[in-house]
């Protein structure tokens, strides 16, 4: 199949580019780069049948796709609340824009939403069926409300057009080609390490994330577009494995051996949710998936990774100076 990927530059796209060319797929990979990077996709360049193309999908543009995972947003509190506009068009006209797209050529489309649509959520955890607990004004609404807006109209294609869409809601996810200064919790967490400085631990650390590793994210992802009668559906996708942000700045810190300190500062935004862990049964009886990278073994990786990036970095740096 031809497939079209927007925002493949990104963390989690620039892992889907790669896995759907291990299974032979051709990959039109679309990013503006507005908070994806190209060493991202550095190592697929050049590869058969990948292409990158710098655009922002909020413009239309008409490529031959037989399938198109619309992962184009920024996804970052420090990402989206730095451009606000932006990640209310690409999820509100670019989201139509791809939807428009797979209509005219009968593709199969997924939207990757996100557990933000569920707010800070009154319900624990949180199924499909949970319609959530969100601030339509707050500072964080740009993302929150883009994305509901997202699968409200990839579900009115589905009502209207007939179109083979489906939602996944991505809960909070770690690993390597994250961003180390995109102040979410495990990049943060770990480059403090690594660098020795403070570990920044926000409100009283008690406040719970349930964290999946990448591979088991892509995983659900295919599954979720591949698996057949999928039209309409819309499903959780994350690690139920719940722990308060202070246990995990603690085993960071242990599997990085660092001696940085634990600190405690104000949250830095409102409406920041007080606990998140998914309720993926669904996804278990209809996409037979469900986690497997434990997290200590996917940290371990993880920071493997960010070793390497933050020497690769320094090594530049004094090059340059």
């Amino acid at each position: 199949m031809t497939i079209l990927v927007s925002g493949g530059a990104g963390f989690i796209g620039s892992h889907l580019c790669e896995r759907l060319l291990q299974e032979g797929h051709r990959v039109i990979c679309v990013d503006n780069l507005l908070t994806g990077s190209e060493r991202n996709i550095e190592h697929l360049v050049g590869r058969e049948g990948f292409q990158f193309v710098c655009h922002d999908v909020i413009e239309p543009r008409n490529w031959e796709v037989e399938g198109i995972f619309h992962l184009a947003s920024p996804a970052s509190p420090p990402g989206y609340l730095r451009y606000p506009l932006e990640t209310l068009l690409v999820n509100s006209v670019g989201s139509r824009n791809l939807l428009e797209l797979a209509r005219r050529h009968r593709a199969c489309f997924l939207l990757a939403s996100t557990s933000e649509i569920y707010g800070d959520p009154l319900q624990h955890p949180q199924t499909e069926e949970y319609w959530g607990n969100v601030n339509p004004i707050g500072v964080r609404s740009c993302y929150d409300e883009g994305k509901r807006f997202g699968e409200a109209i990839t579900m009115a294609y589905v009502r209207q057009y007939g179109l083979d869409a489906r939602i996944t809601r991505i809960f909070n996810t770690y690993g390597p080609h994250s961003d180390p200064y995109d102040g979410r919790i495990v990049p943060n967490f770990v480059t403090q390490a690594l660098e020795g400085r403070p570990i920044t631990v926000f409100g009283d650390g008690q406040q719970t994330r349930s964290l999946c590793y990448v591979s088991d994210l892509v995983e659900g992802i295919l599954k979720a577009m591949f698996s057949e009668r999928m039209a309409g559906e819309v499903f959780n996708l994350g690690n139920p494995d719940e722990h308060t942000v202070l246990e995990f700045a603690r085993l960071v810190k242990e599997v990085c051996h660092s001696d940085s300190e634990i600190v405690f500062c104000p949250l830095p935004t409102e409406d920041d949710p007080q606990r998140r862990r998914p309720d993926i049964g669904k996804a278990r009886r209809k996409l037979g998936w469900e986690p497997k990278v434990g997290l200590r073994e996917g940290l371990e990786a993880t920071v493997a990774w960010f070793r390497a990036r933050l020497a690769t970095a320094e090594a530049g740096h004094e090059i340059s100076g």
